[in-house]
């Protein structure tokens, strides 16, 4: 049999069993015996060590079960100080306790049919045990504690694997039988062990050096009698008072059969009556079935109409989801197309940058703009270019002054402070002022003073200048990009989806990079014009008079590049095929090497990448256009110019501020997007590094993180949404 068992759990008869055991043992006028054997038992339960000292038990009884140890967990030996008949046969024990000496009351040991491999050396301290069976174990050997036993009276140690008997065992006086393999024996002799108890005793009292003594000398009181005396009867008398006694305990055990058969009996009427009361109840169960089927089919039939009310309006909120799904999904692709757009135009005007610095430098570096002649002094006209002078500045000191005005009034809003009306009432009348200005007082002093005359030309410098007119456009169309991002961020979080998440950050961080770097090349453009004004301020002559009213009105008659790259003979339609598709760029590259759409309807997509045009789809795009073009003059020939046509416009037209973006926004127009924080304003700040455009002006003041992404920032821009 293996060593370990696994614990089982008893089944429902043996479970009964125990309860009515423990209740039989509880109840007034029990005797002295715990039976609690057959209840298949992995340990012993602790009501029973509890009965056992509080009622004062003197018989337990637990064979037949599945104990591997007679002390479970949390429970002490102690609780079984009065029992004095221990029966443990049929269970599956390996070991006894180490202090089971504290059983000082034990008479009867039984632990027969078990897994024993030794005996704890303390079991010499049950001075008052009369029977020890040890029957089929797995004993090797006894302790020579066993000579301490001076009351046992029967040892039976059969169905082992001991060899050997201690000479110990010659000190117990009272042993009157000693079962053992007589054939397995070594110690002593198998003859020895053959002829019986008393030649054994004799044998061991001859090697101890004692004088061996009949047990009849030695006989125990009652059991009944707590002995600790021990003396020495009389031959006659004490077997008669053993005979007494073993009678006695066969009345009792009869007794208790008796009370044990008559409580079966009980058990079993009481098991009857259960029965007959559970088909009582069965019968109640089935008359009320067919109610509760009823019901059941009511709540059925209510739940498949739910259900299927629920499962119409999910499809219905499945539909509507993934509609909004795929509008998101097309929005962000459309503004992912315009910002791969926005981004190859960049890389466009990078490429395009030293062709139209150097015409910008050679424009305004030529040494006909540092000498002013003798028919450009007669020719001035001086009322109309100071006019235009003074409607120069009066525009750039208005538009300071409104905007001036437009953020006291804000700040004032948010302070409710009426302190600073009068401060408000003060600048508007000084733009009243302004306008109701005496003009040809204004003109007298712009023709008077030389600072106003530069600073007008500064101004119209920088408004006529190509490149800072690009970068002005490009700003733009990144911030109404940054805007429309940051509004379908918005909305994605609204509708709880994680879709496209990660590109959309990628877009708005490269965004937010190329930003940075526009409002960097605007600055160095600006630069670079102060210091051209600069150099013009030098290699000026020192008495010339109307110096810089001849250089507004020389750089107010320049005609526009497209103009220019018209008049030396490039084609109007091709022209303005350019400025259609966002390359007006490349006109200078066409101009220098005079293409026309009929030398352009014989080239292929890399011929125009040899020429300079590096966009593949720009290349398809400008090949499929013209050859439109040739097609419907084809058709209608009065629609081709005729070769050698000049455009000579009446008078210099101003290119257009505004530079539409290269995908169709129609359908994706930005919307005003209000202030995250206080949640009344428009949006009307850019924050770098990350991108957002979130919060009003008066909101992001004490802020230092972005409130939607947590990022710092490290750059406030101001948005100007125009009327």
């Amino acid at each position: 049999m293996p060593l370990f068992f696994r614990k089982r759990k008893p089944s429902e008869e043996a479970r009964k069993r125990l309860e009515y055991q423990m209740c039989l043992a509880k109840e007034a006028g029990a005797d002295d015996i715990l039976d609690i054997s057959k209840c298949e038992l992995s340990e012993i339960p602790f009501g029973a060590f509890a009965t056992c000292k509080v009622l004062q038990k003197k018989v337990l009884i637990v064979h037949t079960n599945h104990l591997t140890s007679l002390l479970p967990k949390s429970c002490s030996l102690l609780s079984l100080a009065t029992i004095k008949v221990l029966d443990l046969h049929d269970n599956q024990l390996t070991a006894l306790p180490d202090d089971l000496g504290q059983l000082t009351a034990l008479q009867v040991l039984n632990v027969e049919r078990n897994q024993l491999m030794q005996l704890p050396r303390s079991i010499g301290n049950l001075t008052q045990l009369q029977t020890l069976n040890v029957k089929d174990n797995k004993l090797k050997e006894l302790p020579d504690t066993l000579g301490e036993l001076r009351s046992l009276r029967t040892l039976n140690i059969s169905g082992n694997e001991i060899q050997r008997l201690p000479q110990m065992l010659a000190h117990v006086r009272t042993l009157e039988m000693l079962s053992l393999d007589a054939s397995a024996m070594v110690y002593p002799p198998r003859e020895v062990c053959g002829a019986g108890t008393a030649a054994i005793l004799q044998f061991l009292c001859k090697e101890s050096g004692l004088e061996y003594y009949p047990p009849s000398q030695y006989l125990l009181p009652v059991l009944e009698q707590d002995g600790t005396e021990n003396s020495r009867d009389s031959p006659d008398g004490p077997t008669d008072r053993f005979s007494r006694e073993e009678l006695e305990w066969q009345n009792r055990f009869s007794d208790y059969e008796k009370r044990k058969e008559q409580k079966m009996l009980e058990k079993l009427e009481f098991e009857r009556r259960l029965e007959l009361g559970q088909r009582e109840h069965a019968q109640l169960l089935q008359q009320s079935s067919s109610q509760k089927d009823e019901i059941l089919q009511t709540v059925k039939e209510e739940q498949s109409r739910l259900e299927q009310g629920l499962s119409e309006r999910q499809r219905h909120l499945d539909a509507e989801r993934q509609r909004l799904q795929e509008q998101l999904k097309q929005t962000e692709q459309n503004i992912s197309s315009r910002i791969q757009k926005l981004l190859q135009e960049n890389q466009r005007q990078k490429k395009s940058s030293e062709i139209l610095k150097s015409l910008e430098n050679e424009r305004i570096r030529m040494e006909q703009l540092m000498s002013i002649t003798q028919e450009e002094t007669e020719n001035l006209r001086r009322r109309e270019v100071a006019s235009a002078m003074q409607q120069m500045l009066t525009e750039s000191c208005k538009n300071r002054l409104i905007q001036m005005a437009y953020e006291s009034q804000r700040q004032n809003l948010v302070q409710q402070a009426c302190s600073s009306m009068a401060e408000m009432d003060e600048r508007f009348q000084q733009i009243l002022s302004w306008q109701q200005m005496d003009q040809n007082k204004a003109i007298s002093q712009i023709l008077q003073e030389s600072a106003m005359q530069k600073a007008a030309f500064e101004a119209l410098q920088v408004k006529k200048d190509l490149m800072h007119r690009q970068i002005r456009s490009q700003i733009k169309l990144i911030e109404t990009e940054l805007l429309q991002l940051t509004q379908l961020e918005l909305k994605r979080k609204s509708l709880d989806t994680e879709t496209l998440q990660e590109m959309i950050s990628e877009q708005r961080w490269a965004l937010s990079s190329l930003l940075q770097q526009l409002l960097k090349e605007k600055q160095q453009r600006e630069e670079e014009l102060r210091e051209i004004l600069t150099e013009l301020e030098a290699k000026s002559e020192t008495r010339q008079e109307n110096y810089w009213l001849i250089q507004y009105q020389r750089l107010l008659n320049q005609k526009p590049l497209s103009l220019k790259l018209q008049e030396e003979g490039m084609e109007r339609q091709l022209v303005a095929l350019l400025e259609e598709l966002s390359a007006e760029h490349y006109l200078p590259i066409f101009a220098h090497h005079r293409l026309s759409l009929d030398l352009l309807s014989q080239m292929s997509p890399g011929d125009l990448a040899k020429v300079g045009v590096s966009e593949a789809g720009l290349q398809h795009e400008i090949l499929r256009r013209v050859q439109e073009l040739l097609d419907a003059a084809r058709i209608q020939p009065e629609l081709k110019p005729p070769a050698g046509e000049v455009l000579t416009p009446t008078a210099p037209q101003e290119p257009p501020e505004s530079v539409r973006p290269s995908a169709p926004p129609a359908e994706l127009e930005a919307q005003a997007s209000e202030c995250v924080v206080c949640l009344e304003r428009e949006a009307q700040m850019i924050f770098l590094n990350c991108g957002h455009v979130c919060c009003c002006q008066q909101c992001c003041q004490p802020l230092r993180t972005c409130p939607l992404c947590r990022q710092d920032i490290v750059q406030r821009l101001r948005i100007y949404h125009s009327s």
